[in-house]
């Protein structure tokens, strides 16, 4: 089994494509007006809006509601990843810190309000 990817459910694709396409520098795919897919080499973030879903009725993810994942990447050096989108971040959870575990990260929120995290590990 591989893991595929993490698709967020939305009322605005497009505005929230543009924001994970300006966060990973990757221009996202879309195969339909109500769904896009930001592949990266090691995983993909699929945005979708609720019709992708509607089939699932009552059970069915609904936007902004997530209160319990944290999209997190991978990358070389938070300071300046967090400089250069600092200008388009709404809500900045925490600015660039070294946790006790010796990662170096950075959390924001989403134009929907999901948690994102980007990263460094510490150099070997």
């Amino acid at each position: 089994m591989d893991f595929a990817s993490i698709r967020i459910i939305t009322e605005d694709v497009d505005g929230l494509c543009r924001f994970y396409e300006t966060v990973t520098g990757t221009v996202a795919t879309r195969p339909a007006p109500v769904f896009a897919e930001l592949r990266t080499e090691h995983g993909t973030l699929a945005i979708g809006d609720p019709a992708t879903v509607a089939m699932l009725g009552e059970r069915a993810p609904r936007p902004g509601r997530n209160d319990s994942v944290v999209i997190e990447y991978l990358v070389a050096d938070v300071d300046a990843e967090f400089a250069r989108l600092r200008d388009v971040l709404d809500d900045v959870v925490l600015e660039p810190t070294t946790m006790p575990w010796g990662n170096r990260s950075t959390l924001f929120r989403d134009p929907d309000g999901n948690l994102v995290n980007l990263f460094s590990r510490p150099a070997a």
